[in-house]
């Protein structure tokens, strides 16, 4: 039994690849690549991160976490309705088409699924898509159970990925601010993909694919779907800089999964509660991102031109300026003893000692601190430094 459930999973794996979902996420993140670029050349005259790393980020960084979600899933049973994926296929593709990352995040995503199954067994309906037959389900008979704790599993997922990777890929936008000058607002759009392995009850993937994976425990028959759950999230900041905001909207966005989690299981006793789990959560969700977006205002900017020196706006991977410890927010205030204001000034100061280039930099809290770097005669122009001007 183990063996065949072990070749039925990786047959599974195997059939992941014809999802049209997975080919639509990977063009959808190859295009977000490409508009930051050209964004960001638009702006600086030069890209931070090469197109391709939307596309890397969505592949790698959602693997462990889809792997630890499947097999929490697996171990505890959860099983999904056919009827229910195809409606989460049908929402991330309109999400992925229309750009509208909002849909895509896990809670919202699932809530709105469920409430398609409600609304085709409140009808009941039954229909046939893409010679896919779908049937009215009652959603209390495992539904209401396992959609909340996948939709919780998906959320503390998404919580985590926007915690580590929500300012790596925050890109620098000039705007223009209400006194007239140039203020930095940092734009982040991401997808990540989770290939999740789902179990679905009965025989309805045999009807239109009888060479889909299947096994059976004891009368019981199941098919394996690898799954490609695609999670999206775009948040604009101004106010703060996106090392401070991102990893404090992902703990929220982590303990509302948690929430989610729990009263979801406890809707094994009281299937209401995996409802009202769904919606809460929804809500809180979407709470969370109005709360963040209403901060971030055009009122107030934490990178914008000063009189005290120059504004660090971003700095390249790999430069020399990332090597000096300098990042977005800082100021420069003297280099090699000169006191700067504009970028001119900056590059014309630091070829007066090159060999042993030193900068003083205001942090983040207003504090003086020193840094030195070698900064080589083909580097005077191009040590990585993206300036406010």
């Amino acid at each position: 039994m183990d063996e065949t459930i072990i070749i039925e999973i990786l047959k599974g794996i195997g059939r992941f690849f014809i999802n049209p979902l997975f080919y639509l996420a990977l063009i959808s993140a190859v295009f977000l690549g490409y508009r930051r670029v050209k964004r960001e050349r638009r702006f600086f005259h030069i890209r931070i991160l090469d197109g391709w790393s939307e596309l890397k980020n969505m592949l790698l960084m959602g693997f462990v976490l889809s792997l630890i979600i499947s097999l929490f899933s697996v171990v505890i049973g959860l099983t999904i309705s056919l009827e229910l994926l195809v409606a989460v296929f049908l929402i991330s593709f309109i999400g992925l088409i229309v750009f509208m990352y909002h849909l895509l995040s896990p809670i919202i995503l699932m809530t709105l699924a469920f409430c398609v199954i409600v609304w085709m067994d409140w009808q009941n309906w039954s229909y046939s898509i893409w010679g896919v037959d779908l049937a009215a389900r009652n959603v209390v008979d495992g539904l209401v159970i396992t959609v909340p704790v996948l939709a919780g599993l998906l959320l503390m997922a998404e919580g985590i990925l926007i915690r580590r990777n929500g300012a790596k890929f925050a890109s620098p936008i000039v705007e223009t601010t209400k006194r007239g000058l140039n203020g930095i607002g940092y734009y982040s759009k991401q997808l990540w993909l989770l290939p999740l392995v789902t179990i679905i009850p009965g025989d309805g993937i045999q009807s239109i694919a009888p060479y889909w994976p299947q096994f059976t425990i004891g009368a019981e028959q199941f098919s394996i779907i690898v799954f490609p759950f695609v999670i999206g999230f775009q948040q604009m900041v101004r106010q703060k800089l996106p090392i401070y905001v991102y990893p404090k909207m992902g703990e929220s966005i982590i303990l509302t999964g948690e929430l989610v989690l729990i009263v979801g299981f406890l809707a094994y006793f009281m299937p209401v509660l995996g409802a009202a789990a769904l919606v809460l959560g929804a809500i809180s969700r979407t709470v969370i991102g109005i709360y963040y977006s209403h901060l971030e205002d055009r009122n107030s900017y934490a990178v914008i031109r000063s009189d005290k020196g120059v504004m660090i706006a971003g700095v390249l991977p790999n430069s020399p300026a990332q090597k000096m410890g300098l990042v977005a927010g800082e100021i420069i205030k003297r280099v090699n003893g000169q006191h700067v204001l504009t970028e001119d000034e900056l590059y014309k100061a630091l070829q007066i000692n090159a060999a042993h280039c030193r900068l003083e930099v205001l942090d983040h809290s207003g504090e003086l601190r020193l840094t030195q770097h070698v900064v080589h005669r083909e580097d005077n122009h191009t040590i990585g430094l993206l300036i406010v001007k």
